[in-house]
């Protein structure tokens, strides 16, 4: 079948990745066998839709798992996969991520991220000399993985802080995956303050929640077509949305396939928005922990440095 979605640049890497992307998390909730899991993987790359994300953690590592069943015969080859790890510590984050290759099946990542970036102490711990970053950088040297981000949701001031002290480290992300959609615009905004830094950088600008897992349509405000047009027409590299069915994936397709919303079509969509989203009610992953898998699981993250626990007295 030939392709309608559009493709864009992940900022300074040279990939070419479509529009939309396929979010890993919905491919095992309970609604979806393995074998519709299946289907949705390979439709959506025999579509043009080739950028997958995925994450350790998603559903016990389920997840994944599917995933990489659905890669066989050939796909992986086609796809350009992405996945998430959790662990801060060099250690913990070393034995997620293999963990995460022998799921999908696969030698090489394309794209591993730090995940939950949510607290101000979570860059410390990433950047650390035994921190996270440390097990990244080397599993790209081992060829294991072929670029870095980083992902959060709960504020853009986090996204700002992290990318400091990669800064201060002479670190400089691939990749930066955060909320963009309709309610962000009003509320604690990562478009209005990540964004245009992420471009101005070239670091890859990843679109999550367009819809916040449905969340956004109980506003009654905004048909799902126009929230992932309103994320589609943002500077973003792709924009990542959750697929459960065939029908859902037909929706993604048909919406990066239309032309971009002119500038005064999104006003048009953000001023139906600026009520309900003006005390981020319906982007709850900003104002509690409901969505923080993190914050129900700590040991995902691992130990504190050695060298901070050391300074506890006894």
């Amino acid at each position: 079948m030939a392709s309608d979605i559009p493709y864009r640049l992940l900022g300074r890497t040279g990939e070419r990745v479509p529009a939309i992307g396929l979010g890993g998390w919905h491919l095992a909730l309970k609604q979806v066998d393995t074998a519709l899991c299946t289907r949705i993987v390979r439709t959506a790359i025999d579509r043009g839709i080739t950028f997958l994300d995925n994450c350790w953690d998603y559903n016990d590592g389920a997840s994944e798992t599917r995933m990489g069943h659905a890669l066989e015969d050939g796909y992986r080859q086609r796809a350009f996969l992405m996945t998430k790890i959790d662990g801060r510590s060099h250690a913990d984050a070393a034995r997620q991520l293999e963990e995460s290759l022998r799921r999908l099946r696969t030698d090489c990542i394309d794209l591993v991220q730090h995940h939950e970036i949510l607290r101000f102490d979570d860059p410390h711990r990433v950047f650390d000399a035994d921190g996270a970053n440390r097990a990244l950088v080397e599993a790209r040297q081992a060829g294991k993985i072929r670029y870095i981000g980083f992902t959060g949701h709960k504020d853009p001031r986090i996204h700002l802080y992290m990318l400091d002290i990669a800064r201060e480290h002479g670190f400089h992300f691939d990749a930066v995956q955060m909320p963009l959609n309709v309610m962000d615009w009003h509320y604690r905004s990562f478009g209005k303050l990540v964004l245009p830094e992420l471009v101005k950088d070239g670091i890859g600008v990843l679109g999550m929640k367009p819809l916040a897992n449905g969340i956004i349509l109980s506003s009654k405000t905004v048909s799902a077509m126009e929230c992932l047009r309103y994320a589609l027409h943002l500077p973003a590299s792709v924009v990542i949305t959750g697929v459960d069915s065939m029908e859902v994936l037909d929706q993604a397709c048909a919406a990066a396939a239309l032309p971009p919303l002119g500038e005064e079509e999104a006003k048009a969509i953000l001023a139906k928005t600026a009520g309900a989203a003006a005390r981020g009610e319906y982007e709850p992953f900003k104002t509690s922990s409901i969505f923080d898998g993190t914050a129900s699981n700590p040991e995902w993250l691992g130990d504190e440095p050695a060298r901070l626990q050391a300074l506890m007295p006894e």
